[in-house]
């Protein structure tokens, strides 16, 4: 768990079962006012899909303070001859206190205001394998205590449903969905990444 900067993070994953390899990769950083988190999904599972979703983080980790549109088209240039990706990529900027998401695929994202207001975001269909296609990407302002929660498709609707991702500790988000998640079946690689924006510096 981060608690430094002013961005908490907690992160939950586990691989499908039976699989050693988790296909779900992710990479956040905070730093120059800017925080940003990414979460891949390969298409399918096992080494390959960890292959091409970690080719994605690395560009990512290269490429921190671009937009987001340019890392999204960064990320696709580099997965031409590999397995594919659903991609979503999660910056805020601390100083005007926006934030800008993009989404491809299934990997879904969650917001929860301080008055318990849930807002998800829609993600666009498809996904990255090396061919040009058009990004939309969503911005909207934050707000202090504002929570995000970002997931690959093991976590399902009816789980984001559930009262307890209206808590304020991104731990115990993490630590109660855990809890939850290991009486299911695990079917899927399933990653859920739950963030908090604090005011001010630390």
């Amino acid at each position: 768990m981060q608690k430094e900067g002013r961005v908490e993070v907690s992160v939950y994953q586990k691989a499908k079962k039976g699989n050693y390899y988790c296909g779900d990769s992710y990479f956040y950083h905070e730093a120059d006012n800017k925080f940003i988190c990414a979460l891949a999904d390969g298409l399918g599972s096992g080494e390959f899909a960890k292959e091409s979703s970690q080719i994605v983080m690395d560009v990512i980790k290269e490429n921190t303070t671009d937009s987001v549109a340019s890392i999204m088209k960064k990320s696709n240039k580099k997965l031409v001859g590999k397995r594919g990706v659903v991609l979503g990529i999660l910056q805020i900027d601390l100083q005007d206190k926006q934030y800008a998401y993009s989404s491809i695929g299934n990997i879904g994202l969650l917001t929860v205001t301080s008055d318990s207001t849930k807002k998800r975001n829609i993600p666009q269909a498809g996904y990255l394998s090396g061919f040009d296609r058009p990004f939309k990407i969503m911005t909207d302002d934050i707000e202090e205590n504002m929570i995000f929660i970002m997931f690959s498709d093991g976590v399902t609707s009816k789980e984001i449903s559930n009262s307890y991702f209206h808590n304020r500790e991104v731990e115990q988000i993490t630590d109660t969905f855990s809890y939850q998640y290991k009486h299911n079946v695990e079917d899927d690689d399933t990653t859920l990444i739950a963030m908090k924006y604090k005011e001010g510096p630390q």
